[in-house]
């Protein structure tokens, strides 16, 4: 049940990050003021992506990668399929969302609404190219 909820809230996470992706380039073009709708839609981003962040976190700790990681790494790092699940996958969201505290909390520290617009661009967007990179779309979503 975990990894169905897990492959569904990454719909709504990916469908978020882009919608704040494609915010900020249409702010940076339109030369727009940063607005309170700007703030929420990076906000709700987020906190969209931390709570995927957990659910993930459960489902790696509970499931049977971390396990078969902790067990015999040797073998996990010669299967490309097992080790894309097992390490690069988890590593890669991590460093995602971490992208993605970065670009929010950098942005508050920002005066005008195109440096807002840009900081979110750039933190968000490296995000969203790490989170495409890394979804496992043979599986996905898994039911």
């Amino acid at each position: 049940m975990l990894k169905t909820i897990h492959s569904y809230w990454a719909y709504l996470v990916l469908i978020v990050l882009v919608f704040a992706v494609v915010n900020a380039i249409l702010g940076i073009a339109k030369k727009k003021e940063f607005s309170s709708k700007d703030l929420r839609i990076g906000l709700f981003t987020l906190i969209a992506s931390h709570i995927q962040l957990l659910i993930g976190l459960a489902l790696y700790f509970s499931g049977p990668y971390f396990k078969a990681l902790t067990e015999g790494a040797g073998e996990v790092m010669k299967d490309s399929s097992t080790r894309k699940l097992a390490l690069e996958h988890p590593l890669t969201m991590v460093i995602a969302i971490v992208l993605i505290t970065i670009g929010w909390s950098r942005h508050k520290k920002k005066e005008d609404g195109r440096s807002k617009f840009s900081t979110f661009l750039i933190f968000y967007g490296l995000a969203l190219v790490l989170v495409l990179s890394m979804i496992p779309w043979s599986s996905w979503p898994a039911a």
